[in-house]
């Protein structure tokens, strides 16, 4: 296959080096070609341009069979999620019209469910987020469906990422700067970079176009649960509670709530590398 990595990042390189271990031919789509030597030495073939900025799209050959669109919006707010997330979406999928791939793996977010009650949430439930940014995703992902007769897109709603040299919890608790919200009962979820990468692979592999499937691992988890294993682990202690009436300017928001995994499981059949944060974290 000829594959495409809108987005060939922290995700999107290991992703693309292992698309390349398998035989691929792999295209690394990025703004700019500073990381031009890395990739190269991954096997795949640097490109740059800005989804933002539809005309430098024209510097890309056509005929790409797989397309992964992975890309960050950089921290940015709202305007920058829509800038990348919606126009950036939009302007892709006009760049593929004339020659669409036979399938598009999106990654978008499980902060489109917008749930604080500590529910599970499967695919079917409401997406109703409760941040500005993640109601541009929702837009986003709607965008590719109602297109998917022509550009065969699959979604994935993937949790919060962490992996080597990354991850909001873990980072926030090793320097000392995280704090509880209330008495840690918070649910959060997760996924290893490398599971990511997995889930994408199946999703490309197995995904049925026009399906949304959710990228967690098998275990939400509270955050008093994550940092008494970590307090256990680095022989520190809990981290105080956050001060009252202080929101918390974190992307996903104060949301609280158990995201199934199953369909990935059974529909994709894909098996986790690191089932829970406690192997991942064990890992970094």
């Amino acid at each position: 296959m000829r594959v495409l990595i809108v987005g060939c990042g922290y995700v999107g390189l290991p992703l693309g080096a292992e698309l390349v271990r398998q035989g691929h031919e792999v295209w690394g789509l990025r703004r700019t070609l500073a990381a031009q030597e890395e990739l190269e030495s991954a096997g795949i073939v640097p490109a740059a341009a800005d989804i933002t900025k539809p005309e430098t799209l024209e510097v890309l050959p056509a005929g790409f069979d797989w397309v992964v669109h992975c890309v960050s919006s950089s921290h940015g707010g709202a305007e920058a999620y829509r800038q990348v997330y919606l126009d950036g979406t939009r302007n892709l999928l006009n760049w593929l019209g004339s020659s669409p791939p036979k399938k598009l793996v999106y990654t978008s977010s499980t902060s489109v469910y917008g749930q604080g009650d500590g529910s599970l949430v499967h695919e079917t439930s409401p997406a109703e987020p409760v941040t500005e940014t993640a109601r541009v995703l929702v837009e986003t992902e709607r965008m590719l469906l109602d297109d998917v007769d022509q550009c065969p897109a699959v979604i994935l709603r993937v949790a919060g990422i962490y992996g080597p040299a990354r991850g909001y919890w873990f980072q926030q608790y090793v320097k000392g700067e995280a704090k509880m919200d209330g008495r840690g009962e918070r649910i959060l979820n997760m996924l290893h970079r490398d599971d990511v990468v997995g889930a994408i692979l199946a999703a490309l592999e197995h995904g049925r176009p026009g399906e949304v499937y959710n990228a967690v691992d098998d275990e939400p988890v509270s955050q008093l649960v994550l940092f008494q294993w970590l307090a256990d682990k680095l022989g520190r202690d809990l981290p105080p509670p956050a001060p009252a009436g202080v929101v918390a300017s974190r992307k996903r928001g104060l949301t609280s709530k158990r995201v199934s995994n199953r369909k990935l499981k059974q529909q994709l059949g894909y098996h986790f590398k690191y089932p829970t944060f406690r192997e991942g974290f064990a890992a970094c």
